[in-house]
């Protein structure tokens, strides 16, 4: 591992001190009870402050009732809540980080349903189909904003914050006034980039006079929204280059998308299918339209830095001073103490799946992860090496899935002595197969984490091992994990044609080919098979009998996927099924009438249907009197989020 010379290198912000340059930006948890922190984000956050990180900054922090969203978003704007984020703020800085609250409003994409408000923007235009049109601002209403932001900025002060983070992202309200897109007002907020500005610009003078110059103050800016008639480039280098020449920021915080749904949206939390590079370029360019600002103002950047290498390097190319990592620090809160003390091979690294954050955040439940079963969880799960068993079991695990991995390994790190039994020659389940996809290979980051786990601990790993009582009797273990996983299922058309399973069509060479997928399950792994497909050129229809499709996976990964398919000109059918398959010919049935249409050279059908969860050796077990328990998909097929965690907590039970 090569010498990091400027990652851990410390940074003066105004006149705070941070240790390294590393920072946790905001990201929603949905922690909160009451519009309010709780324990949980008190744990979750020392935990990454404790890990090394320098700078913590807390989630969005709305300034209003009409902002509030979902009952656990966090509000700051009533003088109650100083005691909850007091909380907070101690436990991040006991550890020895920096704790900065954003706050925020988010204008029209709030549908006000919880709280029966009325959705605000400065235009009545919706951010999607789905959405109500909001209420065009008048000037009374941009008051109650600007007030709103000065009580929450109060509140956060006097909670013991070391700074504010301003939100300019992200496509919430003051970006919908930056922005061409969502900004269409005829008056003095609407039209050129300079009376787009003035709003925005209001809310971040005031906030500034309020806190004197001495609080540490900056802006979180989208750079780029990536869509047609929204804020570019060179567009938002403009406007940062005349807000620090109006208002003393201290660091913006590069970022990028809207609450816009379009590819847009999609590049927020930009999952695994998402080349990177199209970000990189964005903190630099904001430096320089900066660099004549009145005092020195510190560029932070964002989105997909997976491990401190990278970081380092980002520093190193002056673009940015300080490197935010979300994910990653949802999927290890002590990443950068690992690094420090030279255990980077032992880092959880994001995958960048978005099973476990962004599809909860979209669901409106608490934050997981799936290489991180512990995130939200950290009061009750400490780290598996600090959570000894009290009594040191023989333990057999069957299966080397998901599930099977991550029992075993956390199992072993309690101080278990650990076997695990896998019939085929390789370990990864169907998991496995997800890492051969492509677009999809950094499923493969986990399984490569999981297998070097075991070595790590010390389990025996037996592979070809077919396991039957007999040879469970045999090993006499004091427990088994039962984690057999779950066997496609085949679907036979009404012609009696079988159709492929989702296993067998990401093992074909489909190249050129014309592939019909049928999917009854709305969720990941048709993703993953049709982007696999269409990239190697393949001609995919996706044909489903529901009025929608991929309803299992979340808008923050699908509208791009969409932006992709169309590129790929994947075709849609439905409210369909196939009824039969001959000489090339599919023949649909249109569930909404009953009619029947053809399509022509397809070369294979696939139908993706929910496997069946295999557990032949459960009533055996139980008949031989042997302890065990089961975990993942031998219980009920799933994701592998489910998988993940069910093998972390069977195996914290024992």
């Amino acid at each position: 591992m090569r010498e990091l010379d400027h990652v851990f290198t410390p940074f003066t912000l105004n006149r705070l001190r941070a240790r390294n340059r590393v920072f946790v930006p905001a990201h929603t948890t949905n922690f909160g009870a009451d519009h309010l922190p709780t324990d949980r984000h008190v744990a979750y956050h020392r935990a990454r402050a404790r890990g090394g990180a320098s700078l913590v900054i807390f989630e969005a922090i709305r300034v209003m009732e009409n902002t509030l969203g979902r009952p656990q978003g966090v509000a700051g704007y009533a003088p109650e809540c100083v005691p909850f984020y007091r909380k907070v703020v101690d436990a991040v800085q006991e550890e020895g980080a920096l704790f900065f609250a954003q706050i925020c409003h988010m204008g029209r994409q709030i549908d006000g349903d919880f709280e029966r408000t009325v959705s605000w923007g400065p235009s009545p235009e919706r951010w999607g189909l789905g959405a109500w049109t909001p209420r065009e601002m008048s000037r009374a209403d941009m008051q109650a904003v600007i007030d709103g932001h000065l009580r929450t900025a109060e509140n956060m002060l006097a909670a013991g914050v070391d700074g504010i983070e301003l939100h300019w992202g992200h496509g919430h309200l003051l970006q919908q006034f930056l922005s061409p897109l969502s900004n269409r007002r005829e008056d003095d907020y609407g039209g050129t980039t300079e009376r787009r500005m003035r709003f925005p610009l209001e809310v971040a003078r005031r906030l500034r006079a309020l806190a004197g110059p001495d609080v540490c103050l900056g802006i979180r800016f989208s750079a780029e929204e990536f869509v047609a008639g929204g804020l570019d480039i060179d567009e938002a280098s403009e406007i940062a280059r005349r807000a620090v020449q109006a208002v003393q920021f201290d660091f913006i915080h590069v970022t990028h998308s809207a609450y816009h749904m379009s590819r847009s949206l999609g590049t927020q939390m930009a999952d695994m299918a998402v080349d990177r590079s199209m970000f990189r370029s964005l903190p630099g360019a904001i430096r320089a339209a900066v660099a004549d600002a009145p005092r020195p103002v510190a560029i932070f950047t964002v989105c997909k830095v997976r491990d401190l290498a990278e970081a380092d390097a980002v520093i190193a190319s002056g673009d940015a001073d300080m490197v935010g990592m979300a994910r990653a620090h949802v999927a290890d809160p002590a990443l950068v103490s690992k690094w420090q003390a030279g255990r980077a091979d032992e880092v959880r690294v994001c995958i960048g799946c978005n099973q476990g954050c962004a599809q909860n955040l979209e669901k409106n439940i608490a934050l997981t992860c799936l290489v991180n079963p512990a995130a939200g969880r950290e009061a009750r799960w400490v780290e598996p090496e600090a959570d000894r068993a009290a009594v040191v079991r023989k333990v057999l695990v069957i299966g080397g899935g998901p599930a099977g991995l991550e029992a075993a390994g956390v199992a072993a790190a309690r101080g278990h002595s650990v076997t695990l039994w896998e019939r085929e020659q390789t370990l990864g389940g169907r998991l496995r197969l997800a890492a051969g996809l492509r677009l999809r290979e950094d499923f493969g980051l986990w399984l490569t984490h999981a297998r070097s786990r075991l070595a790590r601990h010390g389990v025996t790993v037996c592979l070809g091992q077919e396991a039957t009582i007999e040879a469970i009797l045999a090993a006499q273990p004091d427990q088994v994990i039962l984690a057999s996983g779950a066997t496609p299922v085949t679907r036979t058309l009404s012609d009696g044609h079988l159709a492929l399973t989702l296993d067998e069509a990401a093992r074909l060479d489909c190249g050129g080919r014309h592939v019909l997928v049928y999917d009854e399950t709305g969720d990941w792994g048709t993703l993953g098979l049709i982007d696999h497909l269409s990239e190697c050129a393949a001609q995919v229809t996706l044909v489903t009998p529901a009025a929608g499709m991929l309803w299992r996976t979340t808008i923050y990964s699908t509208t791009l996927t969409f932006s992709r398919w169309r590129e790929r000109k994947v075709r849609v059918r439905t409210m369909r099924r196939p009824l039969s398959f001959a000489a090339g010919r599919v023949l649909l049935e249109d569930l909404s009438c009953g009619e029947r249409e053809v399509i022509e050279g397809v070369d294979h059908v696939v139908a993706c249907v929910p496997p069946r969860a295999c557990h032949p050796l459960e009533a055996s077990l139980g008949e031989a009197g042997i302890s065990f328990a089961m975990a993942g998909d031998c219980l009920a097929p799933r994701s592998a989020v489910e998988a993940v965690f069910e093998g972390q907590r069977t195996a914290r039970a024992l």
